[in-house]
């Protein structure tokens, strides 16, 4: 029973089907890239580092949606593997930059692979004009409830 200017049926709700959607996507990139020894939040934070080199833990728990103190758990880890490196000092400030290593590359290209693959299969019934317009539309959604919008 739903209450009257309620969301209504909730397979129907858009805000309920986009949290399923992504949920059954994390589901499926955990499954694709634990073979490879990646985490969700390991392989976004290598991805990040890729294209944005020089991200701040802040920027980089911002854009990979975990909290700084998570973040640098993921650094860490990454760093143990010897896909990350981090200077020991400080060049400037307090801030140690990350950057990926030869071996970080090579195992970002197989994870990008892997992702790339749950992607396809999770838009495989869409023509590419479709895919196009899923992704405006949920840029438009994310723009209408970002702070200040």
């Amino acid at each position: 029973m739903s209450q009257e200017g309620g969301v209504g049926d909730v397979d129907r709700a858009v805000g309920y089907v986009l949290k399923q959607a992504a949920t059954v996507l994390r589901g499926a990139m955990d499954t694709a890239l634990r073979p490879l020894g990646l985490t969700v939040s390991q392989y976004a934070t290598l991805e990040l580092l890729d294209q944005r080199p020089g991200s701040s833990v802040a920027e980089l728990a911002r854009a990979a949606f975990v909290t700084r103190q998570a973040m640098t758990g993921v650094l860490a880890g990454l760093q143990d593997a010897g896909w990350v490196s981090r200077p020991a000092v400080a060049p400037q400030g307090r801030a140690l930059p990350a950057t990926v290593t030869d071996e970080g590359r090579r195992r970002l290209r197989e994870a990008s692979v892997a992702v790339a693959g749950v992607q396809e299969r999770m838009l495989a019934g869409l023509t590419p004009d479709r895919r196009e317009r899923l992704l405006a539309d949920l840029q438009e959604c994310v723009a209408a409830l970002e702070p200040g919008a």
